[in-house]
């Protein structure tokens, strides 16, 4: 072990294990809060959807019927595994989680699964939870941005570099050692998995990569616990993630500032209910459309200018034959910001079948910038060109998407979202959201991790 203290894996095993409440600054620890309270609204929302259901489905018929930890679409009790399995389907589905750019990685998914499940388990306090979804955050999104952009066009990296934040945020709450963890790491890497074939198909594999992630995240760390061991180079040894999964990895990105860059603190909000991707573009066309007073039936065309991340992702998806697959349609996006303004989730919903936005979605075409492709994934700029019926070209451009960092949501927002989307599924009262949004606010204070939502 002492030959593996100086490797980048093993140090970044030591920091995730050794963290403590009193070694995060106080802006970090209420971002975290922040982004719970948005996993949290997103949860409620995925309630009713079918993909979802099916998971809680299979965790009802392999799980026990009752135990410590919470489902919140349900409000069912089961074991940690399968109460983490169901959030984080249900967190990832309605694409309104969070998304750290850098990394090009949704953490709040596969972090807060399995902290709220093993916190529930093991009657931790507050304290304890939020330490444990940042060292989650901080080893999540350096894995995710050590494995690259080669990585994130085959692989959907919140279910690879998520599986890894799943261990550290769960071997956390275990207080496993240093060695400990890094054997987590071992066994959560091993069992990382997740590819994007499934968006061609309109397939519910998605909800899968973030269940399997929180899972296997959560076995992990328990099964190092146990004195189960894993592979102690499991990121960038010659048989290792880097080796199978990315072609541009770099090791320097796994201990990138530990203690003084807060990646956490990084983390983007979704403002629209769509992939990341197509936000900067929406951004953009809004204030086309905003500065020149425009209407949809104004418009002949729209270019967005675009990261070849972008087109990897949205480039399949021509006809989108779900709800889910649409908010992967660079068009059908586009066409809502231009007719209703907004691409939220009941414009989703209604968008499907609508002839009006099929005949805006065959308007738009994506064309990649090296501009634009230069400054990705570190930022995500928005730009559009826009012509118009009566012969005018226009052009749109946002450096920081509205959620950025630099444009984030504030803790009003953060509220508003909360009540809208948690009254999306009727998965929760409006009583109840007020209660959930005291109760993240003072989570700080918390004794002992119970129900969120009794």
């Amino acid at each position: 072990m002492t030959s593996d203290i100086s490797h980048p894996s093993a140090t970044l095993a030591a920091f995730a294990a050794n963290l403590r409440f009193e070694d995060i600054p106080a802006p970090v620890l209420r971002r975290a809060e922040d982004l719970l309270l948005d996993c949290l609204a997103s949860i409620l929302a995925g309630a009713a959807s079918r993909p979802v259901l099916a998971i809680d489905r299979y965790a009802a018929l392999m799980g026990p019927a009752d135990g410590p930890s919470e489902i919140l679409i349900n409000r069912r009790r089961t074991s940690p595994v399968f109460a983490a399995m169901v959030n984080a389907a249900a967190a990832h589905v309605v694409e309104q989680d969070d998304v750290h750019n850098g990394s090009v990685f949704h953490p709040a998914a596969v972090v807060f699964p399995p902290v709220l499940a093993v916190a529930q388990a093991l009657g931790r306090c507050g304290r304890d939870a939020l330490v444990a979804a940042v060292a989650g955050y901080e080893v999540g999104i350096r894995v995710g941005e050590f494995l690259g952009r080669s990585h994130y066009k085959i692989f959907h990296t919140t279910g690879t570099a998520g599986t890894l934040a799943a261990a550290a945020a769960t071997g956390r709450l275990l207080g496993l050692s240093p060695a400990a963890m890094l054997d987590a790491f071992g066994s959560a890497g091993t069992q990382a998995a997740g590819l994007w074939e499934f968006l061609r198909d309109a397939a519910d594999s998605k909800q899968l990569h973030t269940a399997r992630a929180a899972a296997n995240g959560i076995a992990a760390a328990y099964l190092a616990r146990e004195g189960f061991t894993g592979a102690r180079h499991i990121l960038e040894g010659p048989q290792g993630m880097a080796a199978g999964m990315s072609s541009d990895a770099d090791p320097a990105r796994l201990t990138d500032r530990l203690g003084t860059r807060w990646a956490l603190a990084e983390t983007s909000f979704k403002f629209h209910a769509s992939c990341r991707h197509t936000h900067p573009a929406a951004d953009a066309l809004q204030q086309v459309l905003r500065e020149h007073g425009l209407a949809e039936g104004d418009i002949a065309r729209v270019v967005a200018h675009v990261h070849q991340g972008a087109i990897d992702v949205l480039g399949p998806v021509v006809d989108p034959r779900t709800v889910h697959q649409s908010k992967f349609s660079m068009g059908t996006v586009l066409g809502l910001i231009a007719r209703q303004g907004r691409a939220g989730l009941p414009e989703f919903d209604a968008a499907l079948d609508d002839p009006a936005v099929a005949d805006f979605r065959g308007r738009v075409t994506m064309e990649l910038d090296p501009e634009v492709d230069a400054a990705y994934p570190q930022r995500w700029i928005g730009k559009v060109t826009v012509h118009t019926r009566d012969g005018r070209v226009l052009h749109g451009r946002v450096d920081e998407p509205k959620g950025d960092p630099g444009n984030t949501l504030s803790r009003d927002e953060i509220e508003a979202k909360t009540l809208s989307l948690g009254r999306y599924a009727d998965a929760a009262t409006e009583a109840e959201l007020r209660g959930l949004i005291g109760a993240i606010w003072n989570l700080e204070r918390a004794d002992k991790l119970g129900a969120l939502l009794p």
